[in-house]
């Protein structure tokens, strides 16, 4: 049954590993602020590099993939904008609700997921739209966090400290010198740096959800529920209505279009709380959208997947 297929293999384990940092916490107390920065500075920039490095981009598919989640994640900042403005909010929380609404867990939850909806061609293109994500996290998302408290290039100094900023560009520069690199089949003597690139690259997951589990040990999420009306029904609703629409646009059919539009529909990003957190921002409301928006996305992805099988 797809429904439970979808429980066990996909959000069940994201639960566990939530509840192992939750546990982690409640029982030592662990520093927060060291564990985030182990995220930035180490896991996500080998996780970026590695996947910069080993795959390839290759046919129009691949290229309209991107195109679209970058035009898909544009509509979405612009609605969210128009919404905090109507609402007479903050520019922090306007940032805030962007933040959560346009950039979502296209990676530890798209993925598996994809391969257990649309298995095949279709769901090697989640990779793709992973990069796009993860890139648009730490440039554009960290960026914003910055703007609302500073203005030129002070909102873009933190941007480029960022570890991740600097392994993309030294991906992309190995990348116009060497090309593509074959995990399997590696120079032996750049093992002494390949094999620890690799390890960060698979430890990424686990160690950004435990991360989430501490952060929702030291944050009352019930608490921030009322706050998310917005930044929850923009994830998970019109997400998905606007990847619908953007799919059509750029031509998608068949397989190929259920995928795109599925791929809209994700929970929002672990990282997002990640760098809530590490540039002092509305933290609380960041870890919120992420453990709230995981929980809901439990009926409203699996809603979606029912609709994409009979449409």
């Amino acid at each position: 049954m797809l429904v439970l297929d979808v429980f066990t293999q996909v959000l069940l384990p994201i639960l566990i590993m939530f509840g192992a940092g939750w546990a982690l916490d409640r029982k030592w107390k662990l520093d927060l602020a060291t564990v985030v920065k182990l995220n930035i500075n180490v896991f996500v920039p080998a996780f970026i590099f590695y996947e910069l490095m080993t795959k390839t981009v290759a046919g129009r598919d691949a290229w309209l993939a991107v195109a679209y989640t970058v035009s898909v994640v544009v509509v979405l900042f612009v609605i969210a904008g128009i919404i905090g403005w109507w609402r007479g909010y903050s520019i922090a929380q306007t940032r805030s609700m962007q933040i959560a609404s346009v950039f979502y867990n296209s990676a530890n939850y798209g993925i598996p997921l994809m391969h257990l909806a649309y298995p095949g061609p279709s769901e090697a293109l989640q990779v793709f739209i992973v990069l796009v994500q993860n890139i648009g996290n730490f440039t554009v998302g960290i960026f914003l966090v910055s703007s609302a408290k500073n203005r030129g290039w002070r909102a873009v100094l933190p941007m480029l400290r960022q570890t991740s900023i600097w392994a993309v560009a030294l991906a992309l520069i190995a990348r116009g010198i060497h090309g593509s690199f074959d995990p399997e089949n590696f120079v032996p003597s750049m093992r002494w740096l390949w094999m620890p690139v690799k390890y960060f690259h698979d430890g990424l997951v686990a160690m950004a959800l435990i991360t989430l589990g501490v952060q929702l040990s030291k944050t009352a999420a019930r608490a921030t529920l009322p706050r998310l009306g917005w930044a929850l029904t923009l994830r998970l609703l019109v997400g998905p209505l606007v990847g619908w629409g953007m799919a059509l646009l750029f031509g998608f059919h068949g397989e190929l279009l259920k995928t795109m539009i599925l791929s809209t529909a994700f929970p929002t990003a672990v990282n997002t709380a990640l760098i809530a957190h590490e540039f002092k921002a509305d933290t609380e409301y960041a870890t919120g959208a992420v453990f709230w928006s995981t929980m809901f996305s439990m009926v409203t992805v699996t809603t979606l997947i029912v609709i994409l099988k009979v449409v």
